[in-house]
């Protein structure tokens, strides 16, 4: 296993705002944010390293932060606090991420392979192996809206394996589909490990981790609890499942209250997100961004408006306005 790290997470934190409604989400992008909104913090302080060619697993009960880390590591939403590192292009394989609903499997293809920089003709070469590796026949002709979400799981891995990344996320993509399917892209993961490349893996799946990754990270609402050897820490997590599972209702619904109670207590700004300015609006940028949707519903209205002032009106030979129907849009 190779020493150079490929990721990084220092002191990584995430928060969310808890919107009671549509309408207090709207104005949390031009109001400052009340002493009354309540957040919960998906992160605090995770930190760990994964190494070049290394497989890492991460796994956790239900909200205990998985997800919130590889969307991180994939750069699909930024942390809140501290800094992340990544060397290297990461692509992210979960069930039916990037795709969309309208367009056909084939559209999708080229969509994503062409948001990875492909040019057209690499794209044609590769179309025979993704259509082959996903295996779903005449619904690559079908809008992905109508795939099941194991169709959805086989096109958004074929593609994803076909970009060549440094670093595969794979966020549950194989906790659907068929055994078959399964054992498919077992054996595309083990190729990929055999050329070095950096994998992390999120699963439920104690058997899918020993069996495929170096070294386990178990998230425990938010924070890291164990971080270690693949057997060692799955050992631990089962062990924990099974005392868990073993407790009496209410203090299992006790204990998970616990944790997300604190999960929502306020966290002071230690270490900083160096890119925070670049995604946070400035008092500025919010009256700009409000003046732009104004003038957008102002001149829309008017556009719609003067077509109905232009179709009520005609020009008579002596250039004279002439009402020629009723003024109802206007």
């Amino acid at each position: 296993m190779g020493k150079n790290i490929k990721v990084a997470f220092k002191h990584v934190s995430k928060e969310y705002d808890l919107y009671q409604n549509k309408s207090d989400k709207i104005k949390g992008l031009f109001l400052p944010k009340s002493k009354q909104m309540q957040s919960f913090w998906a992160l605090r302080d995770v930190n760990f390293n994964i190494y070049d060619g290394e497989t890492v697993g991460l796994i956790g009960i239900n909200g205990s932060g998985k997800s919130t880390i590889s969307n991180i590591m994939s750069g699909v939403i930024p942390p809140t606090q501290g800094e992340v590192v990544i060397n290297g292009e990461t692509s992210l394989i979960a069930i039916a991420v990037g795709l969309k609903g309208p367009l056909t499997g084939y559209e999708n293809v080229r969509l994503k392979l062409l948001m990875h920089g492909l040019k057209t003709s690499e794209i044609d070469a590769l179309m025979p192996s993704i259509i082959d590796f996903a295996d779903i026949g005449d619904f690559m002709n079908q809008p992905i809206k109508n795939y099941s979400s194991g169709m959805r799981s086989r096109l958004g891995f074929a593609i994803s394996v076909h970009t060549n990344p440094d670093i595969l996320v794979i966020d549950e993509a194989l906790s659907v589909g068929d055994s078959t399917f399964y054992k498919k892209c077992v054996d595309k993961i083990t190729e990929f490990k055999e050329a070095g490349r950096t994998i992390v893996f999120v699963s439920h799946s104690l058997g899918q981790m020993k069996g495929l990754c170096d070294r386990i990270i178990w998230m425990h609402y938010g924070q890291i609890r164990e971080i270690g050897d693949a057997q060692e820490v799955a050992d631990k997590y089962d062990e924990f499942v099974r005392w868990f599972n073993g407790q009496p209702k209410a203090y299992k619904k006790e204990y998970q209250d616990d944790y997300k109670r604190n999960q929502k207590l306020p966290q002071k700004v230690i270490y900083p997100n160096p890119n925070a300015n670049r995604y946070r609006l400035g008092w500025l940028d919010k009256f700009m961004l409000t003046l732009l949707i104004i003038l957008m519903i102002f001149f829309g209205y008017f556009v719609g408006t003067g077509r109905s002032v232009m179709d009520a009106f005609r020009v008579s030979e002596n250039n004279q306005p002439v009402i020629v129907q009723t003024l109802k849009n206007v």
